[in-house]
């Protein structure tokens, strides 16, 4: 009798699994977590092994065709952690197990288009570029097309081809693009003793070909193992030819040997000692060590919020954590939200576990991601970290899943199925294989905050700011006090001998609109100009805080008021001044400043607004000998620029530094002792219920930034809105008052963490198109909430999005709000519908 199997196949928008069977070769080979080949209708298709059955849901099954990887690719609580995100987020079961592949193993069936003959008839702009791209390119596999045709809708033009004739498309499976690295080995093949006696083999003598050919043989006979043939050509100046030569008369032997990709085989960690610990981090870590404990002894532990003001030492808790673990036998995988803290938090654990550390994200190369994820499969790494997609690392033996700075919308993965939310991730991974999650922020997400409030999680606070790097900046104050200058006086207090704390930096709240009554049209502020003055008076650093990439917001025309938009997107331009063009951050789509308004064809069309590369500029204009760094996307775009960026201004290498988000996330800089929040009001006007939200999170992070050591800090906050209470909390680092008013506007709205949320989104080319299909979507859930009893779930819309038209597709949703909206739509079919289960945004 033939074993069964039952398989999740990868195939895009299949959400159900499918029975096979075993071929006599493969019997005794295949086990669950296997990825495998099968057929699948008229294509082969990619799959994993959920598990075996006794007896098949059809009559007659297909044969698996083959075996990917002799080892199973994902454990059996992986397996189990894919199907219950499938469940909660209503995403295909494949799609969710893809998460748990790296890039380049996992396949999915494409199609290979292939030009058959001319065109007659009207074509449409789409199948005119279409054929242009085969033309020029030859046949392409439906993704290679993607690529070329960057967000827009080319499918359905391509099926109209096939039907004339005029395209052929055939079903394929790529193979997988990633494999082990090999490199050339040489190693002697003869004896040590033989290598000065037998010149007249190498050539003439005295020829430089012999020459180099006596130095490879005299450099393999000092080497006991074979080694990597680069290192011979390094050596000896030899070539491969010299190699071929040498092993066709016997002297030595040519081999191959695989080696690890490794993104931090080239690092050097500097050993860390752990320091003691302030009166509130050991009462915090007594609380995380019985949990620890609970786990060890197999109880279930409740996820813990560490909520620590920024600078409070949450980090050196993590390690602790980590630590206790790998005592215990367990490893621990610790998430960041953004590639740009990765450098930070790698160095901070390398230090602490030479040589155990792996790295996990989307900027190393598919090779790197592949051999990362092998070795931690092996069991090679206790320890794992990188963004959201390290959660699904294949480590063996998970005691402690970290999320740090677990607020961050970056652990929401909204531009690809599955829509799903990393934190609810980890958490839900944890109680799965018996681990400890924990989870830190300054400023935690509402919805986390609750539920510590309720009792679901566990509630830990470290409420002081601790006094770090005081050896970093003693001999600085001691040059500076030597040259007759004196730095700002530091503020902290000694806590019974141990650690020292210091407050949280001072926040001034400066009314542009005044400034604009007194005559200031600057940018800046007089009080952060004069802050700024002192700041590199004094040799410290600053930094410079703005929500927004290029030189301005928008370019308007003042006769007209006409807006420069993208044609594909009705998004704003932005002015990019280094290049004097107008570009828009979502397309793609670029063009050069107009001298004359488009509309009214008048000379007064100007840039509005400020942007990273307009402050940059002003800065520069102000303070000529400063030196300036800016840190956003588009400074960053090159692999390890992250890491160049931070470790120049770390250095001390610039005064200055401008950026965005990033900089409100996770960086520890000791000179800092200024921050300037630009224009704090950036987002408080969205029409999104998380709007507050964000902007407090964002302002309380970025403030914490100064002020981390003896040098003190201070913050200014730029706003047009003083009294608004966001602005209001951020400037007071109060987060309770901010927290108790947020969630009373959210229960008497009935927004989360009070209800649940659905989002569907519907995009369409044709305006009309969209609009109706929208509606026609809404009747029928109207319809099901009343037939099935949903009678506290309510409706809202459909309307268009507020960013209506992208790329080219206008874009309406539809937003279920209710106490478990989500089970309306289980087991319900929703083609061409975006479907997102408690999103981070309804923009």
């Amino acid at each position: 009798m033939p074993t069964y199997l039952e398989v999740a196949v990868n195939v895009p928008q299949v959400s159900g699994v499918f029975h096979y069977h075993l071929p006599p070769d493969l019997e005794g080979q295949v086990r669950q977590g296997h990825l495998v080949v099968v057929p699948f209708g008229a294509r082969t298709v990619q799959g994993v092994v959920l598990g075996f059955v006794e007896q098949p849901e059809v009559p007659q099954t297909k044969a698996v065709s083959g075996l990917v990887d002799p080892a199973a690719v994902l454990t059996p609580q992986q397996i189990e952690l894919a199907q219950q995100l499938s469940h909660d987020y209503l995403a295909p079961l494949a799609a969710c197990i893809g998460l748990m592949l790296p890039p380049g193993l996992d396949q999915q069936a494409d199609v290979l288009y292939t030009l058959r003959g001319l065109a007659s008839g009207e074509l449409t702009p789409t199948q005119k570029r279409l054929i242009a791209l085969l033309e020029k390119r030859g046949p392409l596999r439906g993704s290679q097309i993607d690529h070329g045709f960057h967000r827009l809708e080319w499918r359905g033009a391509a099926r109209t081809l096939v039907q004339r004739g005029v395209l052929e498309s055939k079903p394929v499976l790529p193979a997988p693009r990633v494999r082990p690295k090999l490199v050339r080995t040489v190693r002697l093949a003869c004896s040590p003793d033989m290598v000065e006696t037998i010149s007249p083999e190498l050539g003439k003598p005295g020829s430089a070909a012999a020459q180099r050919r006596q130095a490879i043989l005299q450099f393999l006979a000092r080497e006991a193992k074979p080694v990597e043939a680069a290192w011979v050509y390094a050596e000896s100046g030899g070539n491969l030819q010299d190699l071929r030569l040498l092993s066709g008369r016997g002297l030595v032997q040519l081999g191959e040997e695989e080696i690890w990709r490794d993104p931090l085989g080239q690092t050097i960690f500097q050993p860390a000692v752990p320091p003691t610990l302030t009166r509130d981090q050991q009462a915090a870590w007594d609380k995380i060590q019985q949990e620890i404990q609970r786990v060890a002894l197999g109880q279930p532990s409740p996820p813990i919020l560490l909520h620590g003001v920024t600078g409070s030492g949450k980090t050196e808790l993590y390690l602790k954590a980590v630590q206790a673990m790998l005592d215990l036998g367990r490893q621990a995988i610790v998430l960041v939200p953004e590639i740009s803290l990765t450098p930070q938090t790698v160095n901070r654990f390398g230090g602490r576990f030479p040589g155990q550390v792996g790295l996990i994200h989307s900027g190393l190369s598919a090779g790197e991601r592949y051999d990362t994820w092998r070795r931690a499969r092996l069991g090679e790494f206790n320890l794992v970290i990188g963004p959201r997609s390290a959660l699904f690392t294949p480590l063996p033996r998970i005691g402690l899943i970290v999320v740090d700075e677990c607020h961050d919308d970056s652990y929401y993965q909204s531009e690809a199925v599955p829509y799903y939310h990393a934190r609810e991730a980890a958490v839900a991974y944890a109680r799965l294989i018996g681990a400890v999650c924990l989870l830190g922020s300054a400023t935690p997400d509402l919805l986390s905050a609750y539920r510590a409030q309720q009792n679901q999680w566990q509630y830990i606070q470290l409420p002081a700011r601790i006094l770090a790097h005081r050896e970093a900046v003693q001999s600085q104050m001691l040059r500076l006090q030597s040259e007759g200058k004196s730095p700002p006086r530091s503020r902290f207090r000694p806590l019974e001998g141990q650690a020292e704390t210091s407050d949280l930096p001072p926040v001034l709240i400066v009314d542009m609109r005044q400034e604009l009554k007194d005559g200031n049209r600057s940018i800046f502020s007089r009080g952060l100009q004069s802050a700024l003055q002192e700041t590199l008076e004094h040799e410290q650093q600053a930094i410079l805080f703005l929500n927004r990439r290029g030189s301005a917001t928008y370019v308007f025309c003042r006769d007209c008021g006409y807006i420069m938009k993208c044609p594909h997107c009705e998004l704003p331009l932005t002015f990019h001044e280094s290049q004097m063009t107008l570009l828009c951050h979502y397309c793609g789509y670029q063009r050069k400043m107009p001298v004359q308004c488009p509309s009214c064809k008048g000379p007064r069309i100007r840039q509005y607004g400020t942007g990273t590369q307009r402050v940059e500029s002003e800065i520069q204009a102000l303070f000529p000998q400063a030196k300036i760094l800016r840190w956003d996307s588009e400074t960053t775009r090159k692999k390890g620029a992250h890491e160049i960026i931070l470790g120049h201004f770390s250095a001390h290498r610039a005064d200055i530094l401008i950026g965005t988000q990033m900089l409100a996330k996770g960086l520890d800089l000791p000179l800092v002792t200024l921050v300037g929040v630009v224009l704090a009001d950036v987002g408080l006007s969205l029409p999104d219920y998380r709007t507050n939200e964000r902007a407090f999170q964002i302002l309380t992070q970025v403030a914490g930034r100064a002020g981390r050591s003896p040098l003190g800090g201070q913050v200014i906050l730029q706003t047009f809105q003083p009294d608004h209470y966001v602005i209001q909390a951020a400037a007071g680092h109060n987060y309770r008052a901010f927290l108790e008013r947020e969630l009373a506007y959210r229960q008497e709205m009935t927004y989360p963490p009070f209800a649940q949320l659905v989002r569907l989104e519907y995009r369409h080319m044709d305006a009309e198109r969209a609009k109706n299909t929208s509606q026609a979507m809404a009747i029928k859930l109207q319809q099901w909430i009343q037939e099935e009893g949903f009678r506290a779930t309510r409706l809202i819309g459909p309307a268009p999005c507020f960013f209506a038209r992208l790329g080219g597709a206008y874009r309406w949703q539809i937003v279920l709000v209710g106490p478990d909206p989500a089970e309306l739509l289980r087991g319900r079919s929703f083609t061409d519908w975006k479907i997102e289960v408690n999103p981070t945004s309804l923009l």
